[in-house]
């Protein structure tokens, strides 16, 4: 017990003063940068529940002004972001079952370096990544094929993505060595029996960064659906909650010419738009916060491994 604390003492008393100015600094730093992140998205918290007019004046800094939850009723009236929450979750959960079922195999494969033609098939896909087609012929492809106003206008398009599958390809070389896979072919281990039995179960950090590549991507996508859906029971919430915001603010520009009381009803609608606009946010942001943490004690390591190194 006393060489501990002798130990302990002898690092406290090896540090400098350099070094502690140093912390010290480094401190700081982080905690003016950590302000400057999270402060907007605080700011849009606090602002989803104030009076707008607080908001526009600039009272609003630290703490809400003027409780109104106005901006949250007025989107949840709306029938239309159950639906296209719904829709929303469902297009994620198949699309990020689909990327999976995509990227993985194809990074595990051009791991392997007894794969025959994995640079030809590695440039092949690196070309795409600096060319692709363009939304016309990309557009042409999606409707002769017969996917227009179907969900999987949305999720098969986007289904490879070059970078996450070239994160994934460091790390199944990184951390599945050749050697593992001898030995489990002396004992009678096939190709396909190893990734599923070997390769799958040695990845979890990896796949739950896939997850939350592929889920935040294709939660937040709005332009293929604004391209490829022109049925509104289908929309995303996203394009949802855009049409709603734009609905309402061409409503008060048509309005405009109006006076008297009509201008009372034009200005309320005003700061509910205002409102509006910070809850939307607030809306399409909870479900990526809510699964975040599930996955945060795999992020830094799978990102780390699939990207220093190799």
């Amino acid at each position: 017990m006393n060489n501990i604390i002798q130990k302990n003492k002898n690092s406290i008393i090896g540090r400098s003063r350099g070094d502690i100015i140093f912390d010290a600094i480094t401190f700081i730093i982080l905690t003016i940068i950590f302000i400057i992140v999270a402060y907007p998205l605080y700011f849009v918290v606090i602002s989803s529940f104030s009076n707008p007019n607080a908001v526009a004046s600039g009272d609003v800094i630290l703490y809400p002004v003027g409780i109104n939850f106005d901006g949250y009723k007025k989107v949840f009236e709306n029938k239309k972001v159950i639906t296209g929450f719904i829709n929303s979750i469902i297009y994620t959960i198949c699309g990020v079952i689909l990327d999976l079922s995509v990227t993985i195999p194809t990074a595990y494969a051009l791991s392997r370096k007894d794969f025959y033609g994995q640079k030809f098939v590695m440039i092949y896909y690196l070309i795409t990544m600096f060319v692709n087609g363009g939304m016309i012929p990309t557009y042409l492809v999606v409707k002769n094929c017969g996917l227009l106003n179907t969900m999987w206008a949305v999720i098969l398009p986007g289904s490879m993505n070059v970078y996450n599958m070239i994160v994934a390809k460091t790390f199944f070389r990184s951390n599945l060595p050749n050697e593992l896979l001898e030995a489990a072919k002396l004992d009678g281990c096939s190709n396909v029996k190893f990734f599923f039995s070997i390769a799958i179960p040695l990845s979890n950090a990896l796949i739950a960064v896939m997850v939350l590549f592929f889920g935040v991507g294709q939660w937040n996508e709005y332009f293929n659906a604004l391209l490829y859906f022109s049925d509104e029971k289908k929309f995303p919430l996203q394009l949802v909650l855009r049409s709603i915001l734009i609905q309402n603010s061409m409503q008060l520009v048509t309005k405009n010419n109006l006076s008297g009381e009509a201008m009372k009803a034009i200005e309320k609608q005003r700061q509910t738009v205002e409102l509006m606009k910070y809850s939307l946010i607030i809306i399409s942001s909870i479900p990526v916060l809510v699964i975040y943490p599930f996955v945060q004690k795999h992020f830094v390591k799978g990102v780390m491994i699939g990207s220093v190194k190799g």
